[in-house]
């Protein structure tokens, strides 16, 4: 461990707890029908990574874009249709996503039932940019 992740004494992060019943989910800006709500972040203490979740309404539709970070995902309920480099993948509950810093990538729902999964990021310039309004 480095010395900002440990004293000699143990971690200088305290544990955190938080409620999933106190998300609060705002619509994210790039596309329709996506919202996020940040579980745990730095603010937390988290000296590493962030997590969030996204759900995906039915009907909802985030262009092709790229992230300057990697994201690694775990789909938590539904089915979806991702586009990664190109290739469309439907993924549901269950399945794990690596998503590689820079590589193009789009949801999309055909459902008529939501669709969730979470992220993690590592901290840092986490910029979106889109590439076409597929």
């Amino acid at each position: 461990m480095s010395e900002t992740d440990a004293t000699a004494d143990g971690p200088t992060t305290e544990p955190v707890v938080k409620r999933g019943d106190a998300l609060a989910m705002s619509e994210v800006d790039a596309g329709g029908g996506m919202s996020k709500g940040v579980l745990i972040d730095d603010a937390d203490g988290a000296p590493h990574f962030a997590m969030r979740r996204f759900e995906l309404a039915p009907d909802a539709h985030v262009p092709n874009h790229t992230n300057e970070v990697e994201h690694e995902q775990y789909v938590l309920a539904g089915e979806y249709t991702v586009g990664l480099d190109g290739e469309e993948h439907t993924v549901a509950a269950g399945d794990a996503l690596l998503i590689p810093a820079g590589v193009p990538h789009w949801y999309r729902n055909d459902g008529d039932r939501p669709a969730a999964f979470i992220c993690v990021v590592p901290h840092g310039d986490d910029t979106i940019r889109v590439i076409d309004e597929q």
